[in-house]
C-alpha cells in the first residue's frame, strides 16, 4: 500500500498547491475530479501545465477555470478544463498551456519521463522510452514527427487552421509552411 500512497504523492502536492483550480464542491461534497492519473514520467509535463492555467486565470475571477480530468487515452495526454467568462487571451494561454502538455507528452515516456514515442501493443497504446515500450513503434509520416495540426469543419469542409511542429528541447511550437507537410490549403 505504501508504493501507491508514493505514487500519488506529487499528485497530491500539486492539488494542494492550486486548490482553485482543481477543488469543485457540489451539493456540500468537494472534490478533485481533475485529479491526475497519469504517470510518473509525466508528472513534470502536468505541473508545468497547471501552473501555466494558473499563471492565466491568476487575473480573473476565483473560481473561474476549474480542471476537470488529467489522463492518458491513446497513449497521449488529455487535460480537460472548464472556464466561465474568461477574456480571449486567458482561454488562448489556457489553451496553449494544454497544447504544449499534450505535445510533450506524446514525445515523453509516460513511466520515466525520457523521450520517448507512441507504440501500439495489440491495440493499447502508450508513449514509452526504447526502456519502457512495449508493442511496435507506431509509424509516422516522414517529416509529420511532432506536428500538431488543428482544424475545424466549415461548408463541410475540412480546414486546418493551424501546423506547428513540436519542439522538446525548448518545450515550445514553431509554425509551419503548409507545403513544408504536403498539406493543400
Amino acid at each position: 500500500m505504501s508504493g501507491q500512497r508514493e505514487k500519488r504523492d506529487w499528485r497530491d502536492a500539486l492539488i494542494a498547491s492550486y486548490p482553485g483550480l482543481f477543488k469543485v464542491t457540489e451539493s456540500g461534497r468537494t472534490g478533485t475530479p481533475g485529479y491526475p492519473t497519469v504517470g510518473d514520467g509525466w508528472r513534470e509535463l502536468v505541473e508545468t501545465a497547471v501552473a501555466r492555467i494558473a499563471k492565466a486565470v491568476d487575473a480573473a475571477r476565483p473560481g473561474s477555470a476549474k480542471i476537470v480530468q488529467i489522463k492518458e487515452k491513446f497513449g497521449g495526454l488529455r487535460l480537460y478544463w472548464q472556464g466561465w467568462q474568461l477574456g480571449a487571451a486567458t482561454n488562448d494561454a489556457i489553451d496553449e498551456a494544454v497544447a504544449l502538455a499534450e505535445a510533450r507528452a506524446a514525445c515523453t515516456c509516460e513511466t520515466c519521463g525520457e523521450e520517448g514515442r507512441l507504440h501500439d501493443k495489440h491495440g493499447w497504446l502508450s508513449t514509452a522510452c526504447d526502456l519502457h515500450a512495449q508493442g511496435d513503434p507506431v509509424t509516422v509520416q516522414p517529416g509529420f514527427e511532432n506536428v500538431r495540426l488543428v482544424w475545424t469543419i466549415e461548408t463541410g469542409k475540412i480546414l486546418v487552421v493551424s501546423r506547428r511542429r513540436y519542439v522538446r528541447a525548448t518545450d515550445s511550437f514553431i509554425d509551419l509552411d503548409p507545403k513544408s507537410i504536403d498539406i493543400e490549403e
